[in-house]
């Protein structure tokens, strides 16, 4: 590494570190715990995005692209939080643990827009039905030499200023987890919604494999004991009364420690009795062994609360800007949190309007007024490269609250 680059990290990490030692992160970590254990609090604001991109201020400058990934990630969360939302800045950096097998052995190639930020097409690996029999199990296995010589890097770099996190929990979580993801990668999701009618048991063996694939990486992952208080998944801050805190370097936790967490994006057009019969069925023995599960992301769940019940560890659920909140607040009541996601394009994404903003959250928070709820801004593809906006957002969202629950 340069010279320039380990000062240009060392300054950022200084500044990240005295961020992390605010006393407000510890009222934040209170205020969480409290929330996601189901005790009635204020809602709390958690800014998940805000295009970065467009900010002057995610300009890097490390020559060396290890190091740059992690300039990225100071400057992204000094900027982040400079919104005064409720998130939490822990006082670590992690290095994810180079892992040996990622895939099922088909991917499809993808076709990108010219447009700069546009959109892609997959060409989707499986088009015919025997062409599952190429599909591979996957294993959890860490690269030791690679995962110690990145640690080692970021360790000369900045270790004597911030702890080095390392991450060796298994590939398959988040999104690679969730199955109804990479079930649309492989097949197309038109295809699969049409497997549904025309070929239900091919259908409930390729999610069978997929899902047998996840939970074997979770076990040999846990046996291994890599799984750590670092590992918590759950779309917000990871803080509740019924687990342990998330922590840097804690392996050999047992998943009922751990949030999971998973979606279900792509089967937002399929019924409530085909969600159940072809996705949540397989997901159920996963999220079965984490101590707490948060559910959703960007698919309309208005009509599926019921089915969800089913998830006995079940605390979050989400409410995307497709969902209905008034009837989401009227199935979920007081027994999970509320995890309410406002349009982005209505919040901050186009002429920013502050009326508008008032109106739209008053009615859904109006809507939700008994329920547990907080408020995650996500999916901030533009804000019109202004970089006060979603400060503002934050300001205006604050005032709603106080107005509604005061």
């Amino acid at each position: 590494m340069t010279n320039q680059d380990k000062s240009t990290l060392r300054d950022l990490a200084k500044q990240y570190m005295e961020l992390c030692r605010d006393p407000v992160q510890d009222e934040r970590r209170a205020l969480w715990r409290q929330h996601n254990s189901l005790k009635k609090i204020r809602p709390l604001i958690y800014v998940r995005a805000f295009a970065w991109e467009e900010m002057p201020q995610s300009k890097c400058t490390c020559a060396d692209p290890f190091l740059r990934q992690f300039e990225d990630f100071f400057r992204n969360h000094l900027f982040w939080s400079t919104f005064n939302d409720d998130s939490i800045f822990e006082p670590w950096v992690t290095v994810q643990a180079s892992r040996k097998c990622v895939g099922w052995g088909l991917s499809g190639e993808r076709d990108f827009s010219e447009e700069p930020g546009g959109s892609w097409k997959t060409d989707y690996p499986i088009k015919k039905l025997d062409d599952i029999e190429q599909l591979c199990i996957p294993w959890h296995e860490i690269d030791e030499e690679k995962t110690a010589r990145d640690v080692q890097r970021l360790q000369d770099a900045v270790g004597d200023i911030i702890t080095i996190n390392v991450d060796r929990g298994p590939a398959y979580r988040m999104w690679t987890g969730d199955i109804s993801t990479d079930l649309g990668y492989l097949r197309g999701i038109e295809h699969f919604m049409v497997d549904m009618v025309d070929n239900p048991d091919w259908l409930h063996r390729l999610v069978k494999f997929l899902a047998d694939g996840v939970l074997k990486t979770h076990d040999e992952a846990e046996a291994a004991e890599d799984w750590g208080l670092c590992a918590h998944q759950n779309q917000s801050m990871p803080y509740a009364e019924d687990l342990q805190d998330p922590a840097p370097n804690v392996n050999g936790v047992k998943r009922t420690q751990l949030w999971g967490y998973m979606a279900a994006q792509e089967f937002t057009g399929v019924s409530p009795a085909m969600h159940e019969e072809f996705l949540l069925r397989y997901q159920l023995p996963i999220l079965d062994k984490f101590g707490l599960v948060a559910y959703g992301c960007c698919g309309d769940l208005t009509h599926k609360i019921d089915i969800l019940r089913q998830i006995p560890n079940l605390r979050r659920i989400a409410v995307s800007p497709f969902a209905d909140a008034a009837k989401c607040a009227e199935q979920i009541g007081r027994d999970y949190v509320f995890s309410y996601r406002p349009s982005p394009a209505d919040m901050v994404s186009y002429d920013f309007d502050p009326d508008r903003i008032r109106s739209i959250l008053r009615r859904d928070l109006e809507a939700c007024k008994n329920c547990l709820v907080d408020i995650t801004l996500k999916d901030v593809e533009t804000v019109q490269k202004d970089p006060n906006r979603v400060c503002q957002w934050v300001t205006i969202t604050r005032e709603v609250i106080d107005e509604i629950f005061g």
